[in-house]
């Protein structure tokens, strides 16, 4: 019986991928995303059409030699549990499939699935969940990135990361936008009339850099 090994993104814990296998991966899904104990659905991120089952312990085999560190094990009530689940990034786990894919002669059975329209929105609002909770612990503050006051900030949508809105920042934490003082998620979730509360410095550059990616590349 024919059926894929398949590699699932979940925004509700981005830092790991899933991978397993799946007669029906339409059903698979169903069943994983028929669970309320997770903020975010899963979503299909590769598949690999095989025809065994146990084709995915194989794949196991492989990442578990290459860095056992990779693999979620954890004890609960006295006893191991090993999960499909893996410390790595989408990309690098693709890359696995796709080596193995080639070595087969097999390449044309290896899916890359774009993410739709409502993924990637759900990605965006783990996302700036995420930066909402740093943002809590350690507030953006435009001196901590030499950012002077009266300095020109752009706001761009995540989207295409284009807007041609500009404001002035007045002090540490704010911007002048329409005559009104703003804070920076206070503006963005404005601008992009977002039905959640959003971490503003994800949505302006200064001199065509994200505000975090300066607070991360100073080590603020």
């Amino acid at each position: 019986m024919s059926g894929v090994i398949y590699i699932l993104t979940n925004p509700s814990f981005p830092d790991y991928v899933k991978i397993g296998y799946a007669d029906d991966i339409g059903k698979r899904l169903q069943q994983l995303n028929r669970s309320e104990c997770i903020p975010f659905a899963f979503r299909v991120y590769a598949t690999y059409e095989v025809d065994s089952r146990l084709s995915d312990l194989k794949i196991h085999s492989i990442i578990d030699k290459l860095n056992p560190n990779l693999r979620s094990i954890e004890n609960f009530n006295g006893k191991k549990r090993v999960r499909e689940f893996y410390a790595m990034d989408p990309e690098d786990a693709f890359a696995i499939l796709e080596a193995i894919a080639e070595i087969n002669g097999h390449r044309d059975k290896l899916k890359l699935v774009p993410p739709n329209e409502e993924e990637l929105e759900a990605a965006d609002i783990a996302e700036d969940i995420e930066e909402q909770k740093s943002e809590r612990l350690a507030p953006f503050a435009f001196s901590l990135c030499n950012i002077p006051i009266g300095a020109t900030i752009e706001y761009c949508n995540r989207a295409d990361e284009k807007s041609g809105l500009t404001c002035v920042v007045v002090d540490d934490h704010g911007v002048e936008y329409d005559g009104k003082r703003w804070s920076l998620s206070a503006l963005a979730s404005m601008l992009t009339q977002s039905k959640w509360g959003v971490a503003g410095p994800r949505y302006f550059k200064y001199k065509g850099e994200w505000l975090n990616d300066i607070r991360r590349r100073l080590g603020n």
